[in-house]
């Protein structure tokens, strides 16, 4: 390339092969073409590498690192990014071809927005796809409120300036999942974000053996980074006042748990019950529901079952 790319596309990968092919695809496809791809191999131990080697367009850039996760990968690739705009795209995940060039002329609409974010949908459930989904619009007078409870975007559905993501600090990799969460409020509590209202990403959802335990560590990471926020926001809490605070922290995970009560993901819910037990919050009509957790998963189970059949 002659001249600097304006957006860098970031990619961590780590035993991508089945997918990789299709996401660096619906990169390089893009209408809006003055992009850089830098993509971190994190230690993959499959054909992620040569997947990878096999590519000759000019605007890739290769990162190879021993496996330390998609928060050290992501960092990593910032520190050589040249884009004035930094997109991030897992290597499971896609874009339509208008992703980018949308994300990108909303900075036209709104100049002193420093994100912009789109609608998004699931694909890869069993028998289907997720419902198309549009956040909302988070420039309201409860804005900050609104965004600590939840930042309703992935990490694919973004555009951002790079400064901003700078000025952040970048990843914190002091947790494991909802690392983008907490970026995203630390960006969007001192800066303007835009809403482009139409669905330009796609998600790959995943199921196995694993996903109960992935649910319930993403929901209990998403607290753990609203704590981190206010450690390093006290001035935030204050404004909010000590209630609020606790109905937006606890009351998400307890929200949470609920969700996964009642969709019978037993594992999942037992976890972050347990978890919103410890801080001691919740009505007695939630404490119903939390206490069985302390119980053996069979014991919990078979409680269920009996009430079920009794009611």
């Amino acid at each position: 390339m002659t001249e600097a790319p304006l957006i860098t596309v970031v990619m961590p990968c780590f035993n991508a092969e089945r997918l990789l092919a299709r996401a660096i695809a619906s990169v390089f496809n893009q209408s809006f073409s003055n992009l850089e791809l830098i993509v971190v191999n994190d230690g993959s131990t499959d054909t992620s590498a040569e997947i990878l080697s096999s590519i000759t367009d000019q605007r890739l850039v290769l990162i190879h690192q021993e496996n330390s996760g998609v928060c050290r990968a992501r960092n990593n690739a910032l520190s050589i990014a040249k884009g004035q705009f930094i997109a991030f795209l897992d290597a499971d995940d896609y874009w339509g071809s208008e992703c980018l060039s949308k994300l990108y002329q909303a900075f036209a609409a709104d100049s002193e927005a420093v994100l912009s974010y789109c609608g998004w949908q699931n694909v890869g459930l069993s028998g289907n796809t997720g419902e198309p989904f549009v956040p909302p619009n988070y420039e309201t007078p409860t804005k900050q409120a609104d965004l600590f409870e939840n930042c309703l975007w992935p990490i694919h559905a973004t555009l951002t300036r790079r400064f901003a993501i700078e000025e952040a600090g970048g990843f914190d990799e002091r947790i494991l999942t909802s690392e983008d969460f907490l970026l995203w409020l630390k960006i969007g509590s001192e800066h303007r974000v835009v809403l482009v209202p139409e669905v330009l990403a796609y998600y790959q959802h995943h199921d196995g053996p694993q996903a109960s335990d992935n649910i319930a560590n993403t929901a209990i990471n998403h607290w753990l980074a609203q704590q981190l926020f206010i450690q390093e926001n006290r001035h935030f809490a204050t404004t909010l006042g000590k209630e609020e605070l606790k109905r937006l922290r606890h009351g998400e995970l307890l929200r949470r748990g609920y969700d996964c009560y009642w969709k019978r993901d037993l594992r999942a819910a037992r976890t972050i019950f347990k978890q919103v037990m410890k801080s001691h919050y919740g009505a007695i009509r939630d404490w119903k529901y939390m206490l069985p957790s302390l119980l053996p998963y069979s014991w919990h189970l078979k409680l269920i079952k009996e009430l079920e059949r009794a009611s």
